[in-house]
């Protein structure tokens, strides 16, 4: 309005120009600069990109997300529940070793049973479920104690017995019965979380658990690198040996082992410090600090616990890891877009005021011009109601 109003009066203050003239340009003025077409281009392709996505089933929890997603080089995933499908089984149940002291397979599933029947961890129902399924008969613990972030120990027929990983029985029992560690070591790189069961005189026998992945996990990361994902990370508090071997089998780039919550989190802030903007896809409660930390946070929406759903940024509705390559792709498709927009408004905008202040356009001209551009950006925007799988 300022400039309009400069624009009407300082030609005829200053030279002999004619008032009428240079108001009627000020006027044409004031209709083609007015920024309309500029300021919709950009929230009329958001809203369409946000209700295309959620039709898709990803939820994107605004349009800076989306904006947000475009820009993202780095991926990094949760193990369980993520690549996999967060229902693991047992594979394995080895005695410790070959004496006849030793108790069998089944015996070691029937005492390691009555141990985990008293905890809810995903590892205690496997060992739980396999026992119920093999119809092997297992007491009730007594005492039940959950050792936090190592396994759990009950009073079995008067007795502790412990069920947990390796490190807590090396604590416990120095000196392991012969070859233990080397078909741990095995288990492990087959890609399985081992846990022991064992007494408080003795390590009994080795339980191998098998979180199975995604049956489309492999291709979606052979998708998130077509796309021009720089780096792939998963994030898990297994075991280091476990968490490599998948990494092989689904040819990710860079793998963090044996993580605490902040430990997650602190692996999403190097990522974005030292590669780029990141995209942490999560889970469980325990991903929710990296969820936070991450450029965008992505929870499963099915599998997802209520904290996740909550801190993240984006839900994928079908627990399909396919739709966060789609979600990417969008969110691309939506930038490009939205630039689009921005260049044929400016360009429609810059043209309308040289033709404005050089008397070229009338002011019907002006107007015309000012509301094809409108429907220009709008129609433009409204592209991305079309949803392009591919």
């Amino acid at each position: 309005m300022l400039t309009g109003i400069l624009i009407a009066i300082l030609p005829p203050l200053l030279s002999d120009a004619t008032w009428s003239t240079w108001i009627i340009r000020a006027t044409v003025f004031i209709v083609a600069a007015a920024p309309c077409a500029l300021v919709i281009s950009i929230p009329i392709t958001l809203v369409a990109t946000l209700g295309t996505a959620a039709r898709k089933g990803v939820l994107i929890k605004g349009g800076v997300y989306a904006e947000e997603l475009a820009k993202v080089t780095v991926a990094a995933l949760d193990k369980t529940g993520t690549l996999t499908s967060g229902e693991p089984v047992v594979t394995d149940v080895l005695p410790a070793n070959q004496s006849a002291q030793t108790p069998s397979a089944d015996e070691i599933l029937q005492l390691a049973a009555a141990v985990e029947s008293g905890s809810e961890h995903p590892l205690a129902r496997a060992i739980v479920g396999l026992a119920r399924e093999k119809q092997t008969a297992f007491s009730r613990p007594h005492e039940f104690q959950s050792l936090t972030g190592s396994g759990a120990r009950a009073l079995i027929d008067g007795r502790w017995h412990f069920v947990g990983s390796p490190a807590l029985f090396e604590e416990q029992f120095p000196q392991a019965p012969d070859g233990i560690y080397g078909t741990i070591e095995r288990l492990q790189q087959e890609g399985k979380t081992v846990v022991l069961a064992g007494s408080e005189k003795s390590v009994l026998g080795v339980i191998a658990i098998r979180d199975q992945l995604r049956a489309n996990a492999r291709k979606a990361i052979e998708q998130l690198h077509r796309i021009g994902i720089k780096q792939i990370a998963m994030l898990t508090d297994d075991n280091r040996r476990t968490a490599e071997a998948i990494a092989r089998e689904l040819e990710l780039d860079l793998v963090f082992a044996e993580l605490k919550p902040e430990d997650k989190a602190a692996a999403v802030r190097q990522l974005s410090q030292t590669v780029g903007h990141v995209v942490m896809v999560g889970d469980g409660i325990n991903d929710a600090p990296a969820l936070a930390e991450a450029t965008v946070g992505v929870a499963m929406g099915a599998a997802g616990t209520d904290v996740a759903l909550e801190t993240a940024d984006v839900v994928l509705m079908a627990d399909d890891l396919e739709k966060l390559v789609y979600a990417l792709k969008l969110a691309r498709r939506n930038q490009k877009v939205v630039k689009q927009n921005l260049f044929l408004s400016a360009v429609v905008i810059g043209g309308l005021v040289i033709g404005a202040v050089s008397g070229v356009f009338t002011l019907p001209i002006a107007v015309l011009g000012h509301e094809l551009s409108e429907f220009a950006v709008i129609g433009n925007g409204l592209r991305m109601l079309r949803s392009q799988d591919k």
